[in-house]
């Protein structure tokens, strides 16, 4: 994937050409700009942040594996060559339809004439008391910083606190999802490591990582056997594993289960899955679908619209079977990429065509050196095989040339050795405790 796009034209008057903004700028949202660079309309991307995340790495960021640098690229920087996309840094607050209106937090609006809703997804809560106000979840860069925040503070406490008395520390991961499997690997890693480069003074036996999930074995949308490595691997790095574990309620230094237990706790990391509710997508209708997303048509045109679309996490994409496609990075890419195509067949007179997914398989990582792949038509692999193939795909999707030989050199150098890696707090007002 090329770092920038090239212009076509040295320079030309884009100003009476039809007009889309695009409501995002994450893996869908560039996904649809990247479609229409340098074609003949003119691109307003708009984003509370300006830079993109690459989501799947947040982790390693948040484990001190990865710097925050490294899995963010500014948005205006992917685009500075294509003449026809602009970038606003402003948040949506509504979407008038009757209109073709966007109204930004600022009381200002923007025209379009194709608007595309690329919003992403936030952390599912479920409702549980405290769950959003203490579990820090992962899914920006400001959740990564503020984990790691609390990870290397709760070991610097506790080598304080251990001069007088030996200190047990408990990390509880909720959801056995890849995020959770991801996270809780590397969080154990991190702790065995910290102790043994950085000369903490404690006891890495007194130090629990513990994951919790509801469901009956971990990555329950891998094959049995996927799962059973996953787990053996965790395992073998000292995460201790509890399913059928219902959280009831989230405390500030605690978590209670549905058993009654109240266990004490450093951190509660929420890896227990996304929705859309409460984002600029559920507000579009009047009925949204599942977990708060748009509901679209075929063609990822909004129901009941003709130059409104959803695409990525934000819109509930019907499938042939009557289910909607998962929430998962490559459809957010693919449905970009097609609504796109779309747009361009709307504004040039052509029929639309409906979206199909196609599944190229999925992927996580355990540690350092494993890893558990599903390829299309059910081929698993594991271990070290499944790791290079993990690291290959995801080098393949970071955005950026510079981002991608830094992400190579620091796990290049993280699997012959463990250096001390970005293992710094930085207490700023977004992340401090």
């Amino acid at each position: 994937m090329a770092m920038t796009l090239q212009r076509t034209t040295a320079s030309r008057d884009i100003s009476g050409l039809p007009h889309v903004v695009i409501i995002g700028g994450g893996f869908a949202g560039v996904a649809v700009a990247r479609g229409l660079a340098n074609k003949d309309v003119r691109v307003t991307i708009i984003d509370k942040h300006n830079f993109h995340t690459f989501l799947p790495l947040l982790y390693q960021v948040a484990t001190a594996g990865l710097e925050p640098a490294d899995v963010a690229y500014p948005i205006r920087t992917i685009f500075g060559q294509a003449d026809n996309i602009h970038f606003r840094h402003s948040q949506v607050r509504q979407v008038d339809h009757a209109r073709s209106l966007v109204e930004l937090d600022d009381g200002t609006t923007i025209s379009f004439d194709h608007l595309v809703v690329a919003t992403g997804a936030t952390a599912a809560f479920f409702g549980i008391p405290g769950a959003s106000r203490f579990a820090i979840p992962l899914y920006s860069l400001a959740d990564a910083r503020r984990l790691r925040n609390r990870l290397l503070l709760s070991l610097e406490r506790a080598d304080v606190a251990a001069e007088e008395v030996a200190v047990a520390l408990t990390f509880v991961v909720v959801g056995g999802g890849p995020t959770g499997v991801e996270t809780s690997g590397a969080l154990a890693e991190l702790i065995r490591i910290a102790i043994r480069r950085d000369g903490l003074r404690l006891d890495a036996a007194e130090i629990r990582v513990l994951l919790v999930d509801l469901a009956p074995r971990l990555l329950t949308a891998f094959p049995a056997s996927a799962s059973r490595y996953a787990k053996r691997e965790l395992e073998s790095l000292g995460v201790e594993i509890e399913f059928g574990r219902s959280v009831v309620e989230v405390e500030e230094h605690a978590i209670r289960f549905d058993d009654g237990e109240r266990l004490e706790t450093a951190a509660v990391i929420w890896a227990a899955g996304v929705t859309s509710s409460g984002t600029l997508a559920q507000n579009l209708q009047a009925s949204p679908g599942p977990g708060g997303r748009a509901r679209v048509t075929s063609d990822l045109r909004l129901v009941e619209s003709t130059n409104v679309w959803a695409v990525g996490d934000a819109a509930a994409v019907p499938l042939a079977n009557g289910e909607f496609c998962p929430q998962l990075a490559p459809v957010a890419i693919q449905s970009g990429r097609h609504c796109a195509d779309q747009i361009l067949a709307v504004l040039e007179g052509r029929p639309t065509t409906p979206f199909r997914y196609h599944n190229k398989g999925i992927m996580a990582t355990i540690g350092r050196h494993a890893a558990v792949a599903e390829l299309p038509h059910g081929l698993v692999i594991k271990g070290v095989a499944g790791w290079i193939a993990w690291l290959g795909l995801h080098l393949w999707y970071l955005i950026g040339f510079r981002n991608r030989i830094r992400v190579l050199i620091n796990w290049t150098w993280r699997y012959f050795d463990w250096p001390s890696g970005p293992r710094l707090i930085v207490a700023d007002a977004e992340t401090a405790d």
